[in-house]
């Protein structure tokens, strides 16, 4: 099979491996055992259910148990073998030439406690130890075939919010128009799931809310909740119905070939507050202040002091992204495969930046009882500062009502 015909190019996936590697010699491990399925994809380039077990030096063995047919389709990986049991891994193994590690690198923050003893029964006598920082930290910085898919989804993001213009309406509930758009995205080739690594966190497709619902709280690590269709859900898109001179909120991810852009645009039918077109001008210039700031060797951390202090220079101490003591402690996030990746533009965040990084920034104010204003742009970082990847006019679009 040609290799051009895979979803991530054998070249690509080879210099994924070399970095995790490199990353196992420097920690004293033997080897990783992938099962994550978002890092399970990133270096095996397919999601089909499996063991990717990968030494630290030699070649990776993709194990497959379901299925494996459409795996040996997908991923461009020499050694791609047919497993019905976890058990037999070391068994396979061996056939390769592989002993039995000594030290095993899994991903602890998100495998489950049941599953790490069946792995420490399966793996007799190997300790096991977290990489799952030394993972994120290699896909925190995107590759050019990386870039160039994030790229193409950031264009659809523009597409998708272009389309608001046509479709929003007085009278029309969230949740209506929710579909419409989402549809629409899906129509363009929107995968429908958004993955989220932090335990607990799901989205679909993204927030829509209108007027005072936006400024809901929920659960969710966001600085927008919204009242949602019922109490499971608790977030996103509700019942209420638009109203004309309200901030409409539209806080989507275009998830496309697993690679994701973030992307906020106020909307309104008819004029807004001077409150809120001033507090929507201070966010635009907070976002142009960080966009010059960003560049390779900067702390994520000193990025959210210097944001939160903007923000309370310009007045909206009190409402930036968030309310209380519960408001959300980041204004920004990596993105790429996942929608919480690493670099988090966060409180007390020592990560420097690095050119390749993608960074979705998201200035917002929340007014309870009323809405939310501001922005989010998803960014490559360059020498030069932040890139832009998204161009839709960052100013509200306000329709005649």
């Amino acid at each position: 099979m040609n290799e051009t015909t895979f979803t991530i190019p054998a070249q690509e996936l080879e210099n994924r491996i070399k970095k995790l590697q490199q990353s196992l010699v420097k920690k004293g491990m033997d080897a990783a055992l992938i099962i994550q399925k978002t890092d399970f994809f990133y270096f095996s380039g397919t999601a089909q259910q499996g063991w990717l077990y990968v030494p630290a030096e030699g070649l990776p063995v993709l194990m497959i148990f379901k299925d494996y047919e459409r795996a040996c389709r997908d991923s461009a990986l020499k050694h791609v073998v047919s497993l019905v049991s976890a058990k037999k891994i070391p068994e396979f193994l061996a056939g390769f030439g592989y002993s039995s590690p000594l030290s095993l690198g899994m991903e602890l923050d998100v495998l489950p406690v049941n599953l790490y003893r069946q792995y420490q029964a399966i793996f007799k006598g190997a300790v096991i130890s977290d990489v799952s920082t030394e993972i994120r930290l290699i896909r925190a910085v995107k590759s050019l075939f990386e870039i160039d898919k994030i790229r193409v989804a950031a264009g659809l993001s523009d597409t998708v919010a272009e389309k608001v213009k046509d479709l929003l309406e007085v009278g029309k509930t969230e949740i209506a128009l929710a579909g419409e758009l989402e549809a629409y995205a899906r129509s363009l080739g929107h995968q429908g799931i958004v993955r989220m690594r932090m335990w607990g966190s799901e989205l679909f497709y993204g927030h829509l809310m209108a007027g005072a619902d936006a400024a809901v709280p929920s659960y969710l690590a966001s600085p927008t909740g919204g009242q949602g269709v019922s109490c499971l859900i608790g977030q996103g898109a509700g019942f209420k119905k638009i109203e004309p001179h309200e901030p409409v909120l539209v806080d989507y991810v275009f998830a496309l070939d697993g690679y994701n852009s973030d992307h906020a645009r106020i909307f309104s039918i008819g004029k807004l507050s001077d409150e809120l077109l001033a507090a929507h001008e201070a966010m635009l210039e907070i976002q142009e202040a960080v966009k010059t700031k960003a560049k390779p060797g900067v702390l994520t951390g000193e990025l959210y002091d210097f944001m939160t202090a903007l923000a309370g220079e310009k007045g909206y101490d009190k409402f930036f992204m968030g309310v209380g003591d519960r408001r959300i402690r980041f204004t920004g996030h990596g993105i790429g495969l996942e929608l919480d990746e690493f670099p988090f533009i966060a409180k007390g965040q020592k990560l420097p930046l690095e050119a390749g990084m993608i960074i979705a920034l998201e200035p917002k104010t929340i007014f309870p009882g009323i809405g939310v204003v501001g922005i989010e742009n998803t960014h490559l970082v360059t020498e030069a500062g932040l890139e832009s990847l998204t161009k839709y006019p960052d100013e509200i679009t306000m329709l005649a009502g």
